[in-house]
């Protein structure tokens, strides 16, 4: 696996694919967004690709919350977030203690794990909290997407696992996790800057993809009103499963 940032056709490609998925996931279609990471970490770090990629999802959390603004849970963000705000705490401690193949491969299992359980949820699984489960109950799942948020941006599959058995309203449910995730990816910023990712080459990759990734969060928010992503979601899963194997297995042999 190739770690420098480099402009060669092959890595803008892929860092172009990962920004528009964030779009998209941004723009509604929650879980997605969990694909970007390590799309963009077949040509560089993970860190590094996280921390090219903050910028931009701050930029995004910009138009998703005032596309959804007027429909998220206050009670569910109001639970999560303290918890978050831990995970994302335990996060930077993994990130800064651990060499880049244990964050490779963490990476890779927390992909392939969501991956193999949404194409469980497809084949008629059930999802593991109760939709009446409290409030502390959404506290515990805030540290795991902080944590999942902090190393991968990929807080999707921990959060979707507490909010959706709650059977809220699509438009609340999109709202509430644009909301979520816009104050989450605020308190990653001391952690990505004490980690030292946030270096002038970095940065201006970030400017340099932004305009896509705005054009890319409309795309979205266009888009979750006008069709049902379940077919899609079945493809995104599948090469999800491939991406994180391939990510594990990097990181196991040191590719």
């Amino acid at each position: 696996m190739a770690y420098a940032m480099s402009y060669d056709p092959a890595t803008i490609a892929i860092a172009c694919l990962a920004v528009f998925i964030l779009g998209l996931a941004k723009g509604g279609f929650a879980g997605l967004g969990a694909l970007a990471t390590p799309i963009f970490a077949l040509s560089v770090a993970p860190t590094r690709a996280a921390a090219i990629l903050l910028p931009i999802l701050i930029v995004q959390d910009v138009v998703s919350v005032w596309s959804f603004r007027k429909s998220w849970s206050r009670w569910a963000v109001g639970w999560m977030l303290p918890g978050a705000a831990i995970g994302v705490a335990l996060g930077y401690a993994f990130a800064a203690t651990l060499p880049i193949s244990a964050v490779t491969g963490a990476l890779g299992g927390i992909t392939l794990g969501f991956g193999l359980y949404r194409l469980w949820l497809e084949r008629g699984g059930r999802i593991a909290a109760a939709s009446t489960s409290p409030g502390w109950v959404g506290s515990i799942f805030g540290v795991a997407t902080g944590f999942t948020s902090q190393i991968a941006h990929a807080g999707g599959p921990p959060m979707q696992m507490w909010l959706t058995p709650q059977k809220m309203p699509h438009l609340m449910f999109v709202g509430t996790s644009s909301v979520l995730f816009a104050a989450i990816n605020w308190i990653k910023v001391p952690a990505y800057a004490a980690l030292g990712e946030f270096t002038p080459e970095n940065l201006t990759a970030s400017a340099m993809l932004m305009p896509l990734a705005i054009v890319s969060t409309f795309v979205g928010v266009w888009l979750i009103r006008r069709m049902d992503p379940a077919r899609f979601y079945t493809l995104v899963y599948l090469l999800m499963v491939l991406l994180g194997s391939k990510l594990i297995w990097d990181a196991v042999t040191g590719g």
